[in-house]
């Protein structure tokens, strides 16, 4: 079988902020990320430059499906995509709360065809469980699961705390936890060990990362190592029900994304207590956001504040960034020093 490379043949910039730190492959929507559906797939490490000249090379932001890896496998994938069959793709952020729905589904499928789930201990009151999977290692006690609507994926080592109330489609990821009495909708994705509160819907945290009390989020995509704090919420629906326009940083201006879009929030940024992000807010890496009253609709990388808009100071922001990813047992490597570096001096300068 040919090899299977994923290349960035697309504006990265359309999706930023999340590009700014990770290929487009390596971002999360629905169970795993686009990287890890290929490897499930192809049972093989896939690759982002080409190691031999017979590799199948396939834009980074096409998300698989059973009927794209069968034409790859069979070696019809020209006749496959010649045929007008669409091939699903991320290319805007707010495309990844709106497709998470999809994903959830797909990737919940593919992840336990064949398996048995592990049991539900008898305190959860659940609707639908032969839609729900629960991962070795992980504790549900006193919760309300409803499956009608979509798959429950209950993660390895996760944990559901008493009294939460979640409606599929939901996955929870490695080690995350859905503190007491959080009220989750779907379709949401909780990425690996973060934890999560208050009340969820529609959306993706890709990993790491605390919403861990009151307040809404909703239509809307959290980075990694990124912390809301109490009483955060987010606006995900403008007064007068017209269309949301969401900051594009490759042309510098506002462009549509629908009737609904909330919070676009880089890694490495977090917010004060009680932040009210505005409808469609796109809060770039590595920012500290307080201030008063709503929230720019854009705020740059490496802002400190909004009310004024400063710049975070590099080294302050690498010291932070490292006492965060401590709180989750990481720690920041030279990689990751590097590329945020490189967006410092890109944005300040």
């Amino acid at each position: 079988m040919n090899e299977i490379v994923l290349e960035n043949t697309f504006v990265e910039q359309d999706l930023f902020p999340f590009t700014l730190t990770r290929s487009v492959a390596d971002i999360r929507i629905g169970i795993l990320t686009i990287r890890e559906k290929w490897e499930k797939f192809f049972n093989y490490s896939i690759s982002l430059t080409p190691a031999s000249g017979n590799a199948i090379i396939l834009p980074a932001n096409i998300i698989p499906t059973y009927h794209l890896a069968t034409a790859i496998k069979e070696k019809k994938v020209d006749q496959y995509i010649s045929a007008a069959n669409k091939l699903p793709a991320i290319q805007y952020p707010w495309h990844i709360f709106q497709m998470n729905d999809a994903m959830i589904r797909a990737d919940f499928e593919l992840i336990t065809k064949g398996r048995k789930s592990g049991p539900i201990s008898p305190t959860n009151k659940t609707i639908h469980a032969e839609n729900i999977f629960i991962e070795a290692g992980a504790k549900l006690e006193h919760s309300f699961l409803n499956a009608s609507t979509g798959p429950i994926y209950i993660g390895k080592n996760a944990e559901v705390m008493e009294g939460s109330s979640i409606r599929g489609p939901f996955a929870l990821c490695e080690s995350s936890i859905v503190k007491m009495g959080a009220r989750i909708y779907g379709a949401t994705t909780i990425g690996p060990h973060s934890i999560v509160g208050g009340e969820i819907k529609n959306s993706v945290i890709l990993g790491y990362s605390n919403k861990a009390h009151d307040g809404y989020l909703g239509d809307s995509v959290i980075g990694e190592y990124c912390n809301l704090g109490a009483g955060t919420s987010n606006s995900n629906i403008k007064n007068n029900a017209t269309e949301v326009d969401i900051w594009n940083e490759h042309i510098k201006k506002f462009i549509p994304a629908g009737l609904k879009c909330g919070l676009m929030m880089g890694d490495y940024s977090r917010s004060a207590i009680n932040t009210s992000f505005n409808t469609g807010t796109v809060v770039g890496v590595c920012c500290n956001v307080f201030g008063t009253g709503l929230t720019p609709k854009y705020i740059p990388s490496f802002s400190w504040g909004y009310t004024p808009l400063m710049n975070y100071q590099f080294e302050k922001a690498l010291t932070d960034i490292s006492n965060w990813k401590k709180l989750k047992n990481q720690s920041l490597d030279n990689d990751e020093i590097m590329t945020l570096k490189h967006i410092f001096e890109q944005t300040i300068n």
